[in-house]
């Protein structure tokens, strides 16, 4: 028999063993584990420029850069696939199209995704823009190819449109869905070898093209560069990036019922700008507002051409998309990705 302050003691141990057992049971029901280590955030990089009061509203004051993969070559198109909830995005010069998942992982999703065979080293023949179709699929600009395809859910790619009067495109960069179902595209040189010069080019024009109902037809011819496209949210208005070193503009065309453009004026110009980057691509949030690669970073305007600020990830982006649940922006920008979360709504395609 025990004696009575050996007792005691059996009696606090016992107290003590049940209380444990009581945590771990209270733990286990509400779902925590005091020994679980917190959930490991991105680290903020790069900086935000606020020029604006009303940038704010758009960008908030707590917001940050987030990198979410590297090691790339030149990265461009990406797309939020939302069936799949995971982005695509284009690595040009590798010729591969990339897949992000919100896991962190980021695999190949499709090889020699812009030309079927192999190019010099550093050569753009890869894909670039890249924008969601119906049906879950995916149209690809192919820079080596010359063409835009349709990418099916199963990953088997259709060509949609590979010549204008019978003569091979440039290279098609960028490309967005206006709401009757049209499609418009950019066509710069970029993806041949001497560009302008390029003994291959076949169009005497670096043009942005519009395909209805089957027929295609050019709606701009005199831009030098022509590379990001977007649509106003009222879809009056067509904004063409121009990506040329001596013009760095953004260009704004009013677009008429029959779908062509008219009254083409500079919306703004950067040609004076010294930092790295050309205007390339932009998407709009749901009010109007301008979200667009250019030099040093992503300029965001308003409607009316104000330069509200500037997000700068730490390497020169080249384009952007909406994400996640629309208000998250995914901004490629050479060799990384980043994402930037924010309080604006992004401005929804017709199949996205």
């Amino acid at each position: 028999m025990a004696a009575e302050g050996d007792l005691g003691s059996l009696i606090v141990k016992k107290a003590a063993f049940l209380f444990a057992i009581a945590i771990v049971t209270i733990s286990c029901s509400t779902g925590t584990n005091p020994a679980a280590a917190p959930a490991k955030e991105i680290p903020s990089v790069g900086s935000i420029v606020r020029l604006d009061p009303a940038f704010d509203a758009l960008v908030p004051q707590d917001a940050h850069i987030e990198k979410l993969a590297g090691d790339f070559q030149f990265t461009e198109g990406p797309v939020w696939r939302s069936q799949e909830q995971h982005l695509w995005f284009s690595d040009v010069m590798g010729n591969i199209v990339r897949q992000w998942s919100p896991d962190g992982k980021a695999t190949t999703a499709i090889q020699h995704a812009g030309a079927d065979g192999v190019g010099a080293p550093g050569a753009l023949i890869g894909p670039n823009g890249e924008i969601a179709d119906k049906d879950g699929a995916v149209l690809i600009c192919q820079h080596g190819n010359r063409r835009i395809v349709r990418v099916s859910k199963d990953l088997q790619i259709t060509p949609l449109v590979e010549r204008f009067e019978g003569k091979r495109f440039n290279s098609p960069n960028d490309l967005v869905y206006k709401y009757d179902g049209s499609l418009y595209f950019t066509d710069p040189p970029y993806g041949l070898a001497k560009e302008d010069d390029d003994p291959t080019k076949e169009l005497a024009f670096n043009g942005v093209f519009r395909l209805a109902n089957g027929k295609l037809q050019v709606v701009i011819r005199d831009l030098t560069r022509p590379n990001g496209i977007a649509f106003s949210p009222d879809q009056k208005t067509l904004y063409i990036a121009n990506s040329d070193d001596k013009h760095k503009v953004w260009m704004r065309y009013e677009v008429a019922d029959d779908g062509t453009v008219t009254n083409g004026r500079v919306f703004f110009d950067v040609t004076a700008e010294k930092d790295d980057g050309l205007p390339d691509g932009m998407k709009l949030d749901s009010q109007g507002n301008l979200y667009c690669a250019g030099p040093g970073g992503v300029w965001v305007f308003s409607p009316d051409g104000k330069h509200l600020g500037t997000i700068k990830p730490p390497e020169t982006p080249a384009n952007c998309n909406w994400g996640d649940d629309g208000k998250s922006l995914y901004i490629t920008a050479r060799t990384g990705l980043y994402r930037i979360k924010l309080a604006s709504t992004g401005e929804r395609t017709l199949y996205q």
